[in-house]
């Protein structure tokens, strides 16, 4: 089913922001469905301005219709307004390229990268017709599928998907499709059980109906164990050996987005091993792009898009081994067109002054720094491996360089954590600033945002409690009354998001009944400020019987068995304790670029691991 022209345009005339739901963009891809055999809708469980930053759908998005047989098009969460149009109207879910209902899809797979969009997820399904619950679709529906970070743990989403991709899904992805489409012509196209089989057998792909999960009567797990013995035992993470190559025809938006500018991404993973770091340990281990090929990526980026702006895309940008080449290569080859170039994530002890000015030549697109601890002693614990006077020559680099703006991103209530860390942070912060007062006079400024650290799965602190939220408040006030100084302004995020968010990044599958119930209670956007309604949440735990304090207030024990124990990152459990151990004791581990510390992502990954042992001599 195909939506009508006349029939949008009816509601579109009543909603905010039309031209999120309208399509057509420069560089957007339409074939002819006539001509295609397998389908897969691209669903952002958030609004079309943050959907279309996700450089990762654009990836697939590109790499599934470079094939004949196969289309990619896109699908975004719509706001309250337009939610309310479609279901008056009877209007279901579509794809922004043909505008085809999501139920014609072979597929609808879903980017879950943070926990605060899973309702989301579940009115997107609504809205297109099809069953929340796995169990529940037939064999006529799409299959739902999801990838992304918060696939690392998928049980309170379990119930919803037919399957889980873990890792990287350039390959994953085709193979899927592949195996989707020849099922489909062959004699059991109609038995969806024995497809979810078959896909089951496509290495990283997690299908988890396959899966019994039984509890303990304190509530801890007792046994997560396959339906029988065709279901493999463990799965393991898919990995890319080299970066793909980068796409070089985005598309365009035709409305402001997030990140409206050129993106390409010069390396994949980190090897700085900051503790408090999901991405750092669930995307290794290090890849680099050539510069050669970041240059002519570029090139053709903005032969193709006419941006002015190009961001350097990497968990840590500044530590490409060539990232001045790079970015002198980019000014040279694009200075006369005016592209300014952007270092989304810049590490303190690499940033140089002569990247500085490199950067500044044409424009400035501004400065964040991440020391995420105030005190030495703290940071050590999480092994963010940089000094004050570190972070002090940085600033200064950046103040005499021209900027007037430097924003400061911290964490509170990190593993041992006392009110004096928070003392030590303010005084850093007046630090800093009285440094730019001195260097660019009354012009400076200092943002200074602070997070609070949620342990997160897959890291040396998955064991750990949540941070008390008296304490939060009251570190915060404190905080607050120490930095109350000329232009420093002083941001955190809301306890109410936290815990929610705390809750689900390590729950279980019991947790979707609780996802369930908020949603059906009202729940969307919860990512959203003015829409997190927390006391939803409180009353779905406690109708589903589900204590909030077990999932975000107790010390796991080192044997228990965690939610996600049968989903490998390649990085081994036994690391990540060694590393918890390290960080108690205050004990700093090396770059693994300097000196392997043997968290198992080589020897779990032959191919990669050759790719790595070549570049940096990794053992």
């Amino acid at each position: 089913m195909q939506i009508a022209n006349n029939r949008l345009e009816r509601i579109l005339t009543a909603v905010q922001k039309p031209g999120r739901y309208v399509g057509g963009e420069w560089n957007s891809i339409t074939k002819n469905w006539d001509q295609v055999q397998v389908s897969l809708a691209l669903a952002y469980p958030d609004v079309y301005e943050i959907g279309m930053s996700n450089l990762g759908l654009a990836i697939l998005y590109d790499l599934v219709n470079q094939r004949d047989e196969m289309v990619a098009e896109r699908v975004y969460a719509p706001w309250h307004d337009m939610e309310a149009a479609m279901r008056k109207a009877a209007l279901p879910l579509y794809s922004l390229e043909t505008r085809h209902a999501l139920t014609d899809f072979d597929v609808i797979g879903f980017t879950l990268q943070h926990e605060l969009t899973y309702t989301n997820v579940l009115n997107m399904l609504d809205l297109a017709g099809v069953s929340l619950l796995a169990e529940e679709r037939t064999d006529e529906m799409p299959l739902v599928i999801a990838g992304g970070s918060g696939t690392y743990n998928p049980e309170p989403m379990a119930a919803f998907f037919d399957l889980f991709v873990l890792g990287e899904g350039e390959e994953v992805i085709i193979e899927l499709l592949e195996a989707i489409l020849a099922w489909k012509q062959g004699p059991h196209a109609n038995d969806r059980p024995g497809l979810l089989r078959r896909l089951a057998q496509i290495p990283g792909v997690y299908v988890p109906s396959l899966y019994q999960v039984a509890y303990h009567p304190d509530g801890t797990i007792q046994e997560i164990r396959p339906i029988d013995a065709e279901v493999p035992e463990r799965l393991l993470k898919r990995i890319a050996p080299t970066l793909p190559p980068a796409p070089t025809r985005p598309i365009v938006p035709t409305m402001g987005i997030i990140h409206d500018r050129a993106a390409v991404e010069i390396q994949r993973g980190c090897s700085r091993g900051c503790r408090f770091c999901q991405a750092g340990m669930i995307y290794r281990p290090i890849r680099e792009r050539s510069a050669e090929g970041v240059l002519d990526a570029v090139d053709e980026i903005i032969a193709n898009t006419g941006y002015d702006e190009v961001g350097l895309v990497s968990l840590s940008s500044s530590d490409h081994s060539h990232i001045q080449e790079i970015v002198q290569g980019i000014l040279e080859r694009q200075g006369e067109n005016g592209v300014a170039v952007s270092l989304p994530s810049l590490r303190i002890d690499s940033f140089s002054v002569e990247l500085a000015e490199s950067i500044q030549q044409q424009r400035k697109t501004g400065f964040t720094f991440a020391p995420e601890a105030g005190s030495q002693r703290l940071r050590d614990v999480i092994n963010k491996g940089v000094t004050e006077d570190d972070l002090l020559h940085t600033a200064e680099a950046a103040f005499r360089s021209g900027w007037d703006r430097i924003k400061l991103y911290f964490m509170l209530g990190l593993p041992t954590e006392t009110d004096e860390d928070i003392y030590e942070m303010a005084r850093l912060i007046r630090e800093i600033y009285s440094l730019g007062r001195r260097l660019r006079n009354r012009r400076v400024q200092v943002s200074v945002s602070v997070a609070t650290f949620v342990p997160k799965p897959d890291t040396p602190f998955q064991w750990l409690p949540l941070i008390d939220p008296a304490v939060v408040e009251e570190r915060q006030r404190i905080l607050v009354n120490e930095t109350r100084i000329g232009k420093v302004r002083v941001s955190w995020s809301d306890w109410d998001s936290t815990w929610i968010e705390a809750m689900l990044s390590r729950g279980d599958r019991r947790l979707g009944a609780v996802v369930k119930r908020a949603w059906e209670l009202g729940a969307r956007f919860e990512a959203w400020s003015e829409c997190y309604e927390p006391s939803l949440w409180r009353r779905a735990l406690d109708e589903s019987n589900l204590d909030e304090s077990f999932y975000i207030s107790r010390q796991r024990e080192r044997d228990e068995i965690l939610p996600w124990d049968r989903l490998g990152v390649g990085v081994t459990k036994q690391f990540l304790w060694r590393e918890y151990e390290h960080a108690i004791r205050g004990e700093l581990s090396p770059d693994c670029r300097e000196d392997c510390h043997g968290c198992g992502i080589l020897a779990a990954f032959d191919d990669a691991g050759a790719v790595v042992r070549d570049v940096w001599g990794c053992p």
